[in-house]
């Protein structure tokens, strides 16, 4: 199984009256509630947080994109890929994502992507995030009812740019270019593998198995909300005649690793409560979009997170049935395995649980989220590192991950940072 450090690089200073007076984390949060000094400090911890896992030995570290939010300070993750490339040697680095519809034009997703790859000799993991409603219909103002038909358009575009040898024209509805012909090229043929984050909607999964690409549920709420979705999309694979191979799914679980379960259930609630307290506060009127769900998923009754966040926190609201209302204390966070806490022992056999019942083989972990400080952070992912990882690594060896990066050889590569033995030496 491959274990995967993810970061969603949240503002850990939002007040502790934030939803008695901000009607939403994302879309219209208040410019004032930014102080950008102490961004200054928070991005830092964030890459420390991120090399250190790398240094950790977890098989690859993970940035998304988001965009006019405090859940989320990434609007452009390949900012941070780039530096990881350079400040990383063996751990391949999984960007989910680039939200294709919003780049005019697409080649530059190709070019940035390309980048990145070369910069790390290969190392790259592409994602395409078709995004939610509040980044890509409110903040960059996307039509809804068009954004499905924009993004597969600029992923035909992409795709085509890395593995054209000879320039050519692209003459789609959205997107007219008269000479295509990126440079560089990405380093692995014929693309750097790709991966889907998703919500649960049926086109996705049944997309992912056309194309043959890993579908990843990121999911908010843990593994007991995760099951019925991952059942959907296995059952929609058996259907489509696909093997069940774990590695055509991730997914993505909060841990909080401790001495005992005692220990981490005092050492990571604060930032639990804050991340589901403050983090997830999102304003019904930007979560269903007219035209952002499609009549399938509709009729399939599949439910995002993100309407689930909302209508949690609607005013009189009873929706949500599914989770009953978001649970925003510690107690009900963990009985409703939104985070998985425990000793090394308690939480390996927990994830064992999940990766087999989910059928996941690669399993993505929020090891920082909410407001963790960066020395806590730090002990959870060595913690979980030493006495976790060692204990997981053995599942699913009876399957082959096609889908996983193939970098150059460690001979070939550039030494990483190349310029310190020279420095060193002065």
């Amino acid at each position: 199984m491959k274990l995967m450090w993810f970061h969603l690089m949240p503002y850990t200073e939002l007040p502790a009256d934030f939803r008695d007076h901000n009607p939403s984390v994302w879309v219209d949060i208040h410019s004032s509630l930014f102080d950008p000094a102490r961004a200054h400090h928070m991005y830092n911890d964030f890459m420390d947080e991120l090399e250190y896992a790398a240094d950790c030995g977890f098989d690859a570290v993970c940035v998304n994109e988001h965009h006019s939010n405090g859940y989320g300070l990434m609007p452009s993750p390949n900012l941070i890929a780039s530096a990881l490339a350079r400040r990383t040697t063996d751990t391949a680095i999984c960007v989910m994502g680039n939200s294709l519809a919003l780049y005019n034009p697409p080649t530059r997703v190709a070019e940035e992507f390309a980048m990145i790859d070369v910069i790390s000799g290969g190392r790259l993991i592409a994602g395409f995030p078709v995004g939610t409603p509040m980044d890509t219909c409110y903040a960059y103002g996307t039509n809804p009812s068009q954004l499905r038909s924009r993004y597969l358009e600029a992923h035909d575009l992409v795709m085509r740019a890395w593995q054209e040898k000879d320039t050519f024209a692209f003459n789609g509805r959205y997107n007219q270019q008269r000479y295509v012909n990126i440079w560089p090229r990405p380093i692995q043929r014929p693309h750097p593998p790709i991966w889907i984050p998703g919500g649960g909607s049926v086109e996705t999964w049944q997309w992912c198995a056309e194309m043959d690409y890993v579908y990843c549920y990121l999911s908010y709420y843990g593994y007991k909300a995760g099951q019925a979705l991952m059942d959907g999309f296995w059952a929609e694979m058996a259907r489509l005649g696909k093997d069940r191979n774990p590695y055509r799914a991730g997914f993505l679980q909060f841990v909080g690793v401790g001495e005992s379960r005692q220990h981490a259930y005092d050492l990571y609630s604060e930032a639990a409560e804050y991340f589901y307290g403050r983090c997830l506060h999102v304003d019904p009127r930007w979560a269903t979009p007219p035209g952002y769900v499609s009549e399938a998923t509709q009729v399939a009754g599949i439910k995002s997170q993100v309407q689930q966040a909302a209508s949690a926190g609607a005013i009189g609201s009873t929706a949500g049935t599914r989770f009953g209302s978001v649970a925003r204390e510690m107690d009900a966070i963990v009985d409703r395995g939104y985070v998985i806490i425990g000793s090394p022992d308690e939480v390996t056999e927990q994830l064992r649980e999940v990766a087999r019942n989910l059928n996941v083989g690669h399993l993505m972990l929020l090891l920082q989220f909410g407001n963790m400080g960066k020395d806590v952070c730090r002990a959870n992912t060595k913690l979980f590192a030493e006495k976790v990882m060692p204990n997981l690594k053995d599942m699913f060896g009876e399957w082959e991950d096609r889908w996983w990066p193939q970098p150059m050889g460690r001979a070939q590569r550039a030494e990483v940072p190349a310029f310190l033995p020279k420095l060193a030496a002065e």
